[in-house]
């Protein structure tokens, strides 16, 4: 707090004073003072009423400082209310008292809040695992059939299946650290287990995968790192054009590891490129050709940024889109 705020924040108590003061030098010179005695009184006011005010300006904001210290401190913010040194003023006191319920009471909703969330999250989890068994049941009923009717029917599962996945991802992407393992994984076997993943949709859409240099160890969770990778696969089957093509190739970058993903499909839009990542975003190729919900992208950039990756995009409409995954060196890693 500088002297200007405070001067301005007590403009009407100030303008009270002089006109009290000047008021009450009228009445003395009226009353026949001396001009030596009413000069001395002046003076006398004037300086009580500038002591006054500059200690209480330098005691707010001392006091002002020691609370920031104190909220600057606290890695919970919201704890500031119990943390702070109990007032000595009423008012003050009267002021921090009802601050302390209302931050209390907020408390309590937000912990509710919590708790709901995590009950929500814990309930999707579970619907998710159930589902995949329904899921795999129906797989094994679908060796019964053969021909046309079976490859439509293991292609709808595949995408209900990785709709499914899409969901618990969503959920554990709140609290990623307790279901996250960094650890050194090969690249090659995370492409591969990507792939294996969403094979029932590449397969259908006529898909051809080409990958070189993928022999080298990097730092992540391989579980959560072939689900990226298996979005990147999806929109790349999903926006394909003729005779698709998805390449991935892998080279080292210092201590880190770059994964180059690269499709011949319809490209993006250069104005909607920006927004890709976007929470919801379908974007024009979404909405045209149905199916989207703006969420695939969303999760990658989510999970990158907690797996200290680095996502970066490119893309050309017409001549399609390549998207560039730099795994950080481990020793680089933030600790969880």
């Amino acid at each position: 707090m500088s002297l200007r705020e405070f001067l301005s924040d007590r403009l009407g108590r100030t303008a009270l004073w002089l006109i009290c003061i000047g008021l009450a030098a009228l009445f003395l010179f009226a009353t026949g003072t001396q001009s030596g005695v009413l000069t001395l009184l002046l003076i006398v006011l004037l300086l009580v009423f500038l002591v006054v005010n500059l200690s209480d300006f330098f005691r707010q904001r001392a006091r002002l400082l020691e609370l920031e210290t104190v909220l600057e401190g606290l890695d919970r913010k919201y704890l500031f209310m119990e943390c702070v040194s109990r007032p000595k003023g009423l008012y003050e006191r009267r002021l921090f008292d009802l601050i302390r319920r209302a931050g209390r009471a907020m408390t309590g909703e937000v912990s509710a809040a919590r708790a709901s969330q995590r009950e929500y999250r814990e309930y999707v989890e579970c619907w998710v695992h159930e589902i995949k068994t329904s899921i795999t049941a129906a797989r094994l009923i679908c060796r019964e059939l053969d021909g046309t009717i079976l490859r439509k029917l293991m292609v709808e599962l595949a995408q209900i299946e990785a709709h499914v996945e899409r969901a618990l991802f969503y959920a554990r992407a709140e609290t990623p650290e307790q279901d996250c393992l960094f650890r050194q994984v090969s690249l090659e076997k995370i492409v591969a287990q990507a792939i294996e993943n969403h094979r029932f949709l590449l397969i259908s859409n006529g898909v051809r995968i080409e990958t070189t240099h993928l022999d080298h160890m990097v730092y992540t969770d391989e579980k959560w790192a072939a689900f990226i990778l298996g979005q990147l696969l999806q929109n790349a089957a999903r926006y394909q054009g003729t005779e698709p093509v998805i390449t991935l190739s892998a080279r080292p970058l210092g201590r880190q590891t770059q994964l180059l993903v690269r499709d011949n499909g319809i490209g993006i839009p250069a104005h909607e490129l920006p927004r890709v990542f976007d929470r919801g975003f379908t974007g024009s190729n979404g909405r045209s050709r149905g199916g989207s919900t703006g969420m695939g992208l969303y999760l990658c950039r989510k999970l990158a940024v907690f797996l200290e990756l680095e996502l970066y995009m490119v893309s050309q409409e017409g001549d399609g889109t390549a998207v560039t995954l730099t795994f950080p060196a481990g020793e680089n890693l933030t600790e969880l």
